[in-house]
């Protein structure tokens, strides 16, 4: 049983609660273009960090090749892909809204 009991309470809540994608392109692109982000951002951190063992591997010194290696890797996943939040549906209807009445304004 649900705790709205009013529907202008579920409509409220559903427009707080409901999400909408704001990422600026397509949904169907957006399905396929940040699971992509987040993959070649982890690949690039390991072939960073591959490509640092690599160039001191002819070290004697197995921990300072360690060490760097994971200074480098602690750096990529600093700067690794994170995907924007989606806004709420009710600042996506506001944004609308807005956009509608500045068109209609201009026309």
């Amino acid at each position: 049983m649900s705790k709205l009991k009013s529907p202008q309470d579920k409509k409220r809540a559903s427009l707080e609660l409901d999400r909408r994608n704001s990422y600026g392109e397509n949904d169907k692109a957006s399905r396929k273009n940040i699971p992509l982000a987040k993959a070649s951002s982890i690949r690039a951190e390991r072939r960073a960090v591959q490509q640092t063992i690599v160039s001191i591997v002819s070290s004697e010194d197995p921990v300072a090749v360690e060490c760097s290696a994971r200074e480098v890797g602690l750096l990529k996943t600093r700067a690794k892909f994170i995907k924007s939040p989606d806004s709420s549906l009710q600042k996506a209807l506001e944004g609308k809204r807005d956009r509608r009445a500045k068109r209609a304004i201009d026309a």
